[in-house]
C-alpha cells in the first residue's frame, strides 16, 4: 500500500481530522508555492505566455478531471460564493418562483439566494429533515411547480447527510428548474457523475479536500448557460488576450467556454503553481482510490468509539464525513480538549465531525480513541 502520509509534512505524534475545515498542503504543493514566491522575485525570467495563460490552462485542464468535464467549461474562482454569484446572475427568476435550500446550509450558499430573491421577487423555501429522514427524502418533497430553482451540496455540511444528486436532478428537470450545487465538502473525496447529474453550475473552493491553497476555486458552467453574463469584466476573459500589442484593440468577444466567468487576475502567479500541484496530486492518486481510504478510516473510527457512546446515526451519511453524536454529558469544549492531545477534529453542538483524508493511518485512529477514552470517561 502506498504510504500517503508521507506525501505531508504532518508530525508522527499528530491525528489531523479536520480536512472539512482545512486541508493540510502536501509536501510537493508548498514547494510549489514557495518556487512561485521566489520566481516573483525575478519576473523577467518568465514569458508572458508563460505566466499568464500557460498556467490557468494547466490548472483548468487538471480541474475538469476532478469534475469529469472539459477544460473549456471551467473557470477559475477565488471562492464558492464568488461561483454562486455567478450563478445568481445567469438564472433568471420571476416573483413568486421557489429557490429551494436545506435548513442549516452554509452561509455562502443562503445569502446568495436570499439577495437573489430579495431582487426578482422569488421567495425562499427552506427545506428540513425529520430524524430519520434522508436529506434526499425531504429535498424530494420539497420540489414542486413553483420550484424555479434548487441549491444544494452533495451532503450537508454539518451533520454529512448525503443528497443523492442524480435524484434530485431528475425531479428538478421535471420542473423545468436550475441546479446549482457547492461541492466543497465533496468534490475530490466523493465521485461526482457530472453526466448522470447535469447541473447547471457547480461551483468548489479548493482548500478543503482538495488539499489546495486558500482563495482557490473552480466553477463548471454547463454549456449552455456559457454566453451568459460573467460576475466582473476584464481584460484577460476576452478573445484575443494574449496578444498585448492589441490589449486597447477593446473586444466585445471572450475567450471560448466558460473563460469569460473567470475572476480577474486569475493566473495568481503565486497561488496556482501550488493549485496545480495539489490537483494534480489528486488526479494521480485517483478520487475512487481517495474515496475508498477516506469511507475505510471512517469505518474504522465509528466501529472504535461506538462502546464511548458516539454513534454515526446521520440517515444515509456520506462515507467521509462523520458526524457523531455526543453523550449528553460530553464537555461542551470537547474539540478543545482533544486538541490540547494533538488530536484535531471540530465540535458542531451535541456532533463531533471527524473528516479523515489519505495522510490518516490506523496509528491516528487509535490515538483518536484514546484521546477520546480520556476525556469521557
Amino acid at each position: 500500500m502506498t504510504d500517503y502520509r508521507a506525501l505531508f509534512d504532518i508530525p508522527a505524534s499528530t491525528a489531523y481530522f479536520n480536512a472539512a475545515q482545512s486541508g493540510p498542503l502536501a509536501i510537493r504543493t508548498a514547494e510549489a508555492g514557495h518556487a512561485a514566491f521566489r520566481n516573483k522575485m525575478a519576473p523577467w525570467r518568465h514569458t508572458t505566455n508563460a505566466l499568464f495563460f500557460d498556467l490557468p490552462e494547466s490548472v483548468r485542464a487538471e480541474a475538469a478531471k476532478v469534475f469529469g468535464a472539459a477544460a473549456d467549461d471551467i473557470a477559475i474562482v477565488p471562492a464558492a460564493s464568488y461561483g454562486l454569484a455567478t450563478a445568481a446572475r445567469n438564472i433568471a427568476l420571476k416573483e413568486g418562483d421557489e429557490i429551494v435550500i436545506l435548513d442549516g446550509q452554509f452561509p455562502s450558499n443562503v445569502y446568495t439566494w436570499r439577495a437573489l430573491a430579495k431582487q426578482t421577487g422569488a421567495v425562499i423555501r427552506t427545506v428540513s429533515r425529520a430524524e430519520t429522514q434522508t436529506w434526499t427524502d425531504a429535498l424530494l418533497n420539497a420540489i414542486g411547480e413553483k420550484t424555479a430553482l434548487v441549491a444544494c451540496g452533495a451532503l450537508h455540511w454539518i451533520d454529512g447527510g448525503r443528497i443523492d444528486l442524480v435524484a434530485v436532478s431528475k425531479a428538478v428537470k421535471a420542473q423545468g428548474a436550475a441546479l446549482v450545487l457547492d461541492l466543497t465538502q465533496s468534490l475530490g473525496v466523493m465521485p461526482f457523475d457530472l453526466k448522470a447529474v447535469d447541473p447547471d453550475f457547480v461551483v468548489a473552493g479548493a482548500y478543503k479536500w482538495m488539499l489546495g491553497p486558500y482563495a482557490t476555486g473552480y466553477l463548471y458552467v454547463a454549456p449552455r448557460h456559457q454566453q451568459g453574463v460573467p460576475l466582473e469584466e476584464n481584460w484577460i476573459n476576452r478573445s484575443d488576450a494574449q496578444d498585448f500589442t492589441r490589449l486597447i484593440d477593446y473586444r466585445d468577444t471572450y475567450a471560448p467556454g466558460a473563460r469569460r466567468f473567470d475572476m480577474g487576475e486569475r493566473a495568481n502567479h503565486q497561488l496556482l503553481p501550488a493549485a496545480l500541484e495539489s490537483l494534480r496530486m489528486l488526479n494521480e492518486i485517483g478520487i475512487s482510490e481517495v474515496a475508498r481510504l477516506c469511507a475505510a478510516t471512517s469505518s474504522a473510527i465509528k466501529t472504535a468509539v461506538k462502546p464511548l457512546g458516539l454513534h454515526a446515526d446521520i440517515p444515509d451519511q456520506a462515507p467521509h464525513y462523520l458526524s457523531l453524536s455526543l453523550p449528553e454529558d460530553a464537555p461542551s469544549d470537547l474539540a478543545g480538549l482533544l486538541r490540547e492531545q494533538d488530536v484535531h477534529a471540530s465540535q458542531r453542538g451535541p456532533r463531533l465531525r471527524i473528516s479523515a483524508h489519505i495522510y490518516n493511518t490506523p496509528e491516528d485512529v487509535d490515538r483518536l480513541v484514546s484521546a477520546l477514552k480520556a476525556i469521557l470517561g
